[in-house]
């Protein structure tokens, strides 16, 4: 019996100690996730995708998605609409894998 996003989120460690993470590909571009409403899932996925596989490749975009559940059919479905997700499905098709780090929140 598969599990849904929030089951999923549920088994993630929290991470109200970053203010997000910064992913950056191998042509410089780089993309943040925000620790704020609407995107706070996505972080804490990321997050354990990041101290689980130490990149976002292949094998943790497969992770990843299998962790947003229902949300990656969506993804799947209408493009544009998840772009944490719609990232993890370039990877996942061959696309370059990402670095990230952590930002930790400013005292």
């Amino acid at each position: 019996m598969s599990r849904c996003f929030a089951e999923n989120l549920s088994d993630l460690p929290m991470a109200e100690d970053l203010a997000g993470i910064e992913l950056s590909g191998p042509d410089g571009a780089v993309a943040v996730i925000e620790n704020k409403p609407g995107s706070q899932g996505s972080l804490r996925l990321y997050c354990h995708l990041l101290t689980k596989f130490g990149v976002i490749d292949a094998v943790a975009a497969a992770e990843g998605l299998i962790l947003f559940a229902e949300h990656t059919q969506d993804a799947r479905l209408n493009p544009g609409k998840h772009p944490n997700i719609d990232r993890l499905l370039r990877i996942e098709a061959g696309g370059e894998a990402l670095n990230a780090s952590l930002l930790p929140l400013r005292p």
